[in-house]
């Protein structure tokens, strides 16, 4: 076995050493369905750029990932398929002029969505496009006002205890709800079809039932509001203006806001509304930098949300050095200086909850200037560690990525992605659709475990030091019954549990007597499949259960093998079937090697990493090797 893992190891640095791009990052697609395609065509007709290559190269993108029923999949076992991702693939298809509604693609496709219930069914995002685009009716009520975002931070609730991804798409939004914006062209196709009844077109009920926790916060909202000084017509003008000013000063250098898809779609849009020209710079940058997220997968081309550049170089810069390669290396030198190019000097909206630390973390997207995170810093920090002691200016950067690290520690002892103490229980029964995912940034395990991680394998700081005990402490108080950790970003319990475990691991927790390390390697031991591998399902986090795969995958099987090795000192026969199964699948092409292994909401947004097949095979191979073949 010892020379099929070596055998296995170079054979993923040579794949790694060869996709290595001339700047020394690692592009690998960001992959995330087809909602980003079919919102790119919308926006395309809708402002009358007629890219017909792109437009077309799209249509094909799509066609190509219809399901036999008529319908578009979030991922391969969602039953009968999503709804709202079908709506969106047969409205582009439509609107492109390139498909009819009588083509057989589409009618299989019109035919699931009615007996789904209809377009009125779609997820509240959806409509709000389809509100934009003229094709829905917009509600008389959107349950955030827009001068919401005049209330000052020292108020009880303020948009900025809403989490950055949530205010960057929400800020949009609150002006065109406000304007009640509509956009139609020539081309715009007619999807009345598309609903059950006249009634239905006429439902205004784009949100979730209106809880009592919300009618009092939409209550002491509006107080707050009232104690603003000025007449209504001036602070609704003061709102408008304050909101526009939130998107523009977060433009980022590729004319995207925050290198989002959505955020960047929904701000050309509210500016439309404020009567900003198609052909205003502002937005024919933004188009541009849309464009520019564009990649190729399997002969298609494919509109990314983001682009993921510094999360794979970050990553696998780690991973090769785990497996040996020296620092000094062409490759490694190169991934090096392009974090380092990529490390932040700008303040961000984290200094709003945070405003003692100075800039040094990094972003997700190879763009991102303003917008870092947690993970990327941790992951960037491990890649530059061996550089540190003799490069000054890496020192530099060491020094400053740290300190922000610490300094975004929550009170409760975790860590979240992008923010500080951005976890009010109020924002959760705001009834927007997935307002937990999207409007909250808590603490949560796999960022808590990997910070740990970070802290116990690449600095000297003491195990008793109080950032590390308060991290573990969190980890304890919320692990899931079964022994999991549910993980935020990734699929889902097996991801929470691989971080929660290595980080308490490499922060002096002994598994050997640790009760909640115990329980975890019993849970990951008993969904081992038969192959030796692990699967998990997406329906994990809609069910908020683990929930089995029913086959195994290679990125899965890699963190439930990592966890295992950090915590046995011998190797077990889970471990051993473990990596058999790794060597005997690599080169193995089927659907569970594009199977989602990241998520940004339940139910709605789930991510497909090109690089994980590489990076997570490779660190828990290397690990194996290193601990037990010597």
């Amino acid at each position: 076995m010892k020379s099929q893992i070596t055998d296995e190891i170079n054979r993923i640095i040579e794949v790694l050493r060869n996709d290595q791009s001339s700047d020394g990052s690692w592009d690998y697609p960001f992959e995330t369905g087809i909602s980003t395609d079919a919102y790119m065509i919308i926006l395309l007709r809708t402002l009358e750029i007629n890219d017909e290559k792109l437009i077309q190269d799209l249509v094909e993108r799509i066609l190509s990932r219809q399901e036999k029923n008529g319908s578009w999949k979030l991922f391969y076992d969602e039953k009968n398929g999503n709804l709202s991702a079908t709506v969106e693939a047969y409205y582009a298809l439509l609107y492109s002029g390139y498909r009819d509604k009588e083509d057989k693609e589409l009618v299989a496709a019109r035919r699931c969505i009615l007996a789904w219930g209809g377009i009125g069914k779609s997820h509240m995002l959806t409509k709000i496009m389809l509100a934009l685009t003229g094709q829905y009716k917009w509600p008389a009520f959107f349950p955030i006002p827009v001068e919401f975002i005049l209330l000052p931070v020292s108020f009880p609730i303020n948009f900025f205890d809403f989490s950055v991804y949530g205010r960057t798409n929400i800020a949009p939004m609150l002006i065109l709800a406000d304007q009640k914006f509509t956009m139609k062209t020539k081309r715009s196709p007619d999807l009345s079809h598309l609903f059950l009844s006249r009634g239905d077109a006429e439902n205004d009920e784009f949100f979730l039932n209106r809880s009592g926790e919300w009618r009092s916060f939409y209550s002491f909202i509006q107080q707050g509001i009232k104690h603003i000084i000025g007449l209504p017509a001036h602070i609704h003008s003061l709102a408008i203006q304050q909101t526009k000013k939130y998107i523009l000063d977060r433009i980022e250098p590729d004319g995207t806001l925050y290198n989002y898809f959505s955020s960047t779609f929904l701000m050309i849009f509210s500016l439309l509304a404020l009567r900003h020209p198609k052909n205003d710079p502002i937005i024919t940058k933004a188009v541009k930098g849309l464009k520019g997220m564009a990649c190729q997968i399997d002969g298609h081309t494919h509109m990314q949300y983001t682009t993921a550049n510094v999360w794979n170089t970050s990553l696998i810069n780690d991973a090769l050095q785990r497996a040996g390669i020296p620092w000094d290396d062409p490759m490694i030198q190169q991934a090096n200086n392009y974090l380092l190019s990529r490390q932040h000097s700008h303040y961000g909206d984290w200094v709003i909850h945070n405003p003692s630390s100075l800039p040094g973390g990094w972003g997700f997207s190879d763009r991102n200037t303003m917008n870092p995170d947690i993970d990327d810093t941790t992951a960037s920090l491990r890649s530059i560690t061996h550089l540190v002691r003799n490069e000054p200016i890496y020192r530099q950067a060491w020094d400053r990525g740290i300190n922000w690290i610490f300094s975004m520690q929550n009170q409760d002892g975790g860590w979240a992605a992008f923010e500080k103490n951005v976890d009010k229980e109020i924002v959760k029964f705001i009834p927007i659709e997935g307002a937990k995912y999207l409007l909250t940034d808590p603490s949560s395990a796999d960022l808590t475990g990997r910070t740990l991680e970070f802290y116990g394998n690449f600095t000297n700081l003491s195990k008793n030091h109080i950032a590390i005990k308060n991290g573990v402490n969190w980890l304890i108080r919320h692990q899931e019954m079964d022994g999991s950790w549910y993980g935020r970003w990734g699929i889902c319990y097996i991801y929470g549990t691989w971080a929660a475990i290595t980080g308490m691991i490499s922060t002096g927790v002994d598994p050997g007597y640790d009760a909640s390390v115990r329980q975890s390697l019993k849970w990951l031991k008993s969904i081992q499949n038969p192959d030796g591998g692990w699967g998990e399902s997406c329906y994990s986090d809609i069910n908020q259960t683990y929930t089995p795969l029913e086959s195994s995958t290679l990125t899965h099987t890699a963190w439930a093998l990592d966890a295992l090795i950090a915590a046995s000192d011998n190797v077990t026969p889970e471990i051993k079937k473990g990596v058999q199964f790794l060597l005997d699948n690599s080169h193995k092409k089927d659907w569970t090697l594009s199977y989602p292994k990241g998520q940004g909401m339940a139910g709605g947004f789930y991510i497909h990493y090109h690089s994980y097949r590489y990076i997570f095979p490779l660190l828990a191979l290397s690990h194996y090797r290193s601990k037990f073949l010597g």
